[in-house]
């Protein structure tokens, strides 16, 4: 990722986080309040459920708590596993296996798969402590990572173990990071019986240091890190720099995909294009208005880039010729997604609408974070 720090550098510099770490404006009050309230809870907890987007394992990983965990019983819960690539997500199981580190990649809007983790949990502390009547387990992790999901499935599980459970109030649910924000109105439920097993929740926190550029924006990217700290326009930036050196866009035309039939890629000679072009065949709408379904926008979205990419004739590599690429597609993609040219604020549209894209899954499975390759790290 060397080339994605070097463009970074270049043109997305001058923002809220330092390279070097350091004091930044944007930590809310609430979240180090958390972090002391959470430090105090830790004491008392057997075992740490540390949740991490599955997208960025090592990026999502809350630092300023990691000398405290480190000491303490802890699965890491890489949550999303749906959003991030299974063919480097084996890689990232095996690396924390080797680190004699429990991990297990989850969906935690999946009962089955929050089942499993559960599972993990109650075996984890049987072999450890089964002479205790009652065992604590802490869920902590930085927001967005999908805490409040994860223990609301909990909740449906442990409701129907021990249905007194039932009328519990259910986790705050947000696309914002921090939405869980009440440090004193932890919940308490009960997984497991003899021994009695109870899972405690915690608010969503974030480091209040960042330790460079680039993780910053990959917290940004994926949703821990609100938007307007940072900007829409410089997260897409960085999102079409990563799509850019990885060659990802190239990668779409061999997909198994039927959004791609009936496409083709006529490159040759066409520096200017019509998306009338490259629009599949569609449905018929059942209103039968004009409306694009989310697959035709998708398609468009991966032709403008495919085709921005594959006539390139810079290297990608160099930092001038990357930022012209990345120009280029965002006007293509403001054709793919059908902004008026003279929009005010076109490119803040274009950059919010290609990162719910990517959000969603809709440009494919993902992992930011490159595995380490020998010395662990939390």
């Amino acid at each position: 990722m060397g080339k994605v720090k070097r463009v970074i550098k270049k043109g997305l510099g001058e923002m809220g986080f330092n390279a070097g770490g350091g004091a930044i404006n944007w930590f809310p009050g609430h979240m180090a309040a958390a972090t002391r309230a959470i430090r105090e809870r830790l004491k008392l907890a057997d075992l740490v459920l540390e949740v991490r987007d599955a997208r960025i394992p090592l990026s999502s990983a809350n630092q300023d708590l990691q000398p405290h965990l480190s000491s303490k019983r802890r699965i890491l819960a890489l949550n999303k596993r749906d959003l991030a690539n299974p063919n480097i997500m084996h890689k990232w199981i095996h690396y924390f296996d080797s680190c004699k580190q429990d991990c297990i990649a989850i969906n935690a809007h999946s009962k089955s798969s929050v089942k499993k983790l559960l599972d993990l949990v109650e075996l984890k502390l049987r072999e450890v402590i089964s002479r205790e009547p009652t065992l604590l387990v802490m869920v902590v992790g930085v927001p967005n990572v999908g805490k409040s999901a994860l223990i609301n499935s909990i909740h449906q599980i442990a409701s129907s173990l021990f249905p007194m459970q039932g009328k519990m109030k259910r986790a705050t649910v947000g696309p914002l990071p921090g939405v869980t924000q009440d440090i004193a109105g932890y919940k308490h439920l009960q997984i497991a019986h003899q021994p009695s097993i109870y899972v405690l929740d915690s608010p969503g926190v974030l480091v209040p240091n960042i330790p460079d550029i680039e993780t910053g924006l990959k917290l940004a990217l994926a949703g821990s890190v609100k938007d307007s700290v940072v900007g829409e326009e410089r997260i897409a930036q960085y999102l079409l720099a990563v799509l850019n050196t990885r060659g990802t866009p190239l990668h779409w035309t061999h997909l198994n995909n039927r959004r791609l039939e009936g496409i083709k890629f006529d490159s040759e000679g066409k520096r200017e294009y019509s998306l009338k072009d490259l629009r599949p065949k569609r449905r018929k709408p059942p209103n039968n208005s004009d409306v694009l379904y989310i697959e035709d926008i998708v398609t468009e979205v991966q032709c403008a880039l495919y085709l921005t990419l594959s006539q390139f004739t810079g290297n990608v590599e160099d930092e001038g010729d990357l930022g012209g690429l990345i120009e280029q597609q965002f006007e293509a993609l403001q054709k793919a997604f059908k902004i008026p040219h003279k929009a005010s604020e076109a490119r803040l549209m274009i950059s919010k609408k290609f990162l719910t894209l990517f959000r969603a899954g809709k440009l494919g499975p993902f992992i930011l974070d490159d595995v380490p390759d020998a010395n662990c790290v939390s």
